[in-house]
């Protein structure tokens, strides 16, 4: 880059030195104003961005010459790029590049047409040969050059940026080459004296493109800023209540601010703890976010340049990223985590992107107090449950096992004077010890963690099916159909509940001798359908039986089901065996945008 930027000046100092514009002054003005609105506004292509300042360019070394247009070429690009707060390194380089690309496409020019004798045979206008050769010898150095620096460059440059850009310089390129041939054929038209008039209204509706594109692109811009928000907002409402809300967070920070590396800090009790690292973020630190003065920063705080200024969190980034932000989640005056963004150009943070990262850092705020929030309830709750079963153990099991050993011990001093009642009350103390310990196996069940949280949901369901057939003596088939996706906590603890709750009912009142369970994994959906050949129900009767009861009825298993956006439905009649499905979307579109249960969506 620096070679190329000396070579390039060095071509511009020179110019200089035969630098004279005679007349046509307001025609010059005309296309300097013309060449500097091309350059400021890019136009969108694709997927990219590209100037539409060719033809601009080579109009000017047509009517005022090559040392003219180097001259003004170069100044126009370096005044954008001070304007635009670019690195100097590119401030520098890319007017430099741009210069020599078509010093070096005039000089192949010539070339050309000093060894092929052919090209003056030609019918064709020689002059329309050099416009076709100048054009395309100019975009080919211009992207082989930044081909060349992109790929020496520490940073990675992949394949798919290459055709990205590959794809918005061919663009236009033949953009570039209609617009000047269509002023070679309109240049050779003698239509009278050429003012600034005429080059106002050819050159217009280049401009008015130039910044059409650029307004739509923007709004474009903003447009996809908000979707992505609105999406970021859903999932993370709708991930909230589950411990790992944070992935609601993946990826969306990056495609909404458009920032190379994020991190989010969550404080707990006084303690910094990581939530979210992502990006550009150096793995072999060992720094402890509680050793930073992140208490200090009260608002949010733009570090435009690192070498300039260091920031607090500097040593989590890669040496690349040279600016970052800094926002503070407080709600109620109480600081409850922080919000940190970096990108690899200086001064690339403007107001706007303050504004939004603060409109951000907001909504996080309150996210993570109710997270907070949640997680105290589930502490009271765990602690209630704990209370419960507590309770449930001293008036049962243990008073089951304090009768037991009482009723042993008469039978112990019993046993010679009646060993006829003694084996009596042996069998009823065995009865009684045998329900006990099942009831034991069912808190154990109960206190442990969700099958679902370990394991995955078909191996749960295996092994559920498997403790079922042992106790109950029964057989059950159990078919896996599809590619199997991981889905959220919460879906698949609903889908086991569902299964569990089917699974005992049958059990308890349908007498069937045969149970088939069928997982499913389609392409939009996830189907877990149980079937049975028992004696089946009334669905209305069993209806009114579950809202006058408070167990985990049909009316239970609805609700659970609306809650992860599921579909519940139940196929009984008396005498016919009952199908229960369950059908849970991989994927819920908002718009053009995707919200995710799973990892194929």
């Amino acid at each position: 880059m620096a070679v190329i930027s000396l070579l390039g000046f060095v071509a511009v100092v020179t110019s200089l030195f035969a630098f004279e514009i005679s007349d046509h002054f307001m025609i010059f003005f005309l296309l300097v104003v013309f060449l500097g609105v091309t350059e400021f506004y890019p136009f969108p292509v694709w997927r990219g961005y590209t100037t539409l300042s060719f033809p601009i360019i080579f109009t000017i070394d047509l009517v005022y010459g090559l040392e003219v247009m180097v001259v003004v070429y170069a100044l126009v690009v370096l005044l954008i790029n001070v304007i635009q707060k670019r690195p100097l390194r590119v401030v520098c380089f890319n007017p430099a590049q741009l210069v020599l690309s078509y010093l070096a496409a005039k000089g192949l020019m010539w070339f050309v047409f000093a060894v092929s004798p052919v090209l003056h045979e030609l019918t064709i206008s020689s002059f329309l040969i050099e416009i076709i050769l100048v054009t395309s010898f100019f975009y080919i150095m211009n992207n082989s050059i930044v081909d060349i620096v992109l790929l020496i460059r520490p940073q990675p440059y992949p394949l798919v940026l290459w055709k990205k850009k590959s794809v918005s310089e061919a663009l236009s390129f033949f953009f570039s080459l209609v617009y000047v041939i269509l002023l070679y054929f309109l240049g050779g038209q003698n239509r009278g004296i050429i003012d600034a008039f005429s080059f106002f209204f050819f050159f217009s509706p280049l401009i008015g493109l130039a910044l059409l594109g650029a307004s739509n692109s923007r709004l474009r811009k903003e447009k996809n800023r908000l979707k992505a928000l609105f999406l970021m907002t859903k999932r993370i409402n709708k991930r909230l209540p589950s411990k790992n809300w944070i992935q609601s967070l993946q990826h969306g920070i990056e495609e909404l601010l458009d920032v190379e590396a994020t991190i989010l800090w969550i404080k707990e009790e006084g303690e910094w703890k990581s939530a979210l690292l992502e990006g550009r973020i150096n793995k072999k630190n060992q720094l402890d976010p509680n050793d930073l003065e992140l208490d200090s920063i009260v608002k949010p705080t733009i570090f435009p340049d690192h070498r300039k200024e260091t920031s607090p969190a500097e040593s989590f980034f890669e040496k690349g990223l040279k600016a970052s932000v800094y926002a503070p989640l407080y709600i109620e005056k109480e600081l409850v985590g922080m919000l940190i963004v970096a990108r690899s150009r200086t001064h690339s943070f403007n107001e706007e992107d303050s504004q939004l990262i603060n409109a951000l850092a907001n909504q996080l705020a309150v996210v993570v107090k109710t997270r907070l929030l949640i997680s105290e309830q589930e502490k009271r709750v765990v602690l209630e449950e704990r209370n419960r079963i507590a309770r449930e153990i001293h008036d049962g099991i243990a008073q089951t096992l304090a009768g037991g050993i009482m009723k042993l011990e008469t039978v112990k001093r019993t046993w010679k004077t009646d060993p006829a009642r003694s084996l009596a009350t042996i069998e009823d103390s065995l009865e009684k010890l045998r329900h006990s310990l099942k009831e034991v196996r069912e808190v154990i069940y109960a206190l442990r963690p969700y099958p679902t949280e370990h394991v995955s949901l078909k191996q749960a369901i295996n092994k559920r099916i498997s403790i079922i057939e042992e106790e109950h003596n029964v057989k059950i088939s159990f078919e896996v159909r599809g590619k199997p996706v991981i889905l959220e906590n919460e879906v698949e603890k609903v889908m086991f509940d569902t299964l569990q709750e089917s699974l005992q009912n049958v059990i308890k009142h349908a007498r069937a001798t045969k149970i088939e369970v069928l997982l499913s994994y389609q392409t939009e959906h996830v189907l877990l359908k149980i079937k049975d050949n028992g004696e089946g129900f009334s669905l209305m009767d069993a209806m009114i039986k579950a809202r006058n009861g408070s167990h985990f009825g049909i009316i239970s298993m609805n609700e659970e089901a609306k809650k992860i956006e599921a579909s519940l439905q139940i196929e009984s009649s008396p005498g016919n065996g009952t199908v229960i499905m369950l059908q849970v979307p991989k994927c819920l579109e908002e718009g053009r945008g995707v919200y995710d249960y799973g990892n194929d969506c």
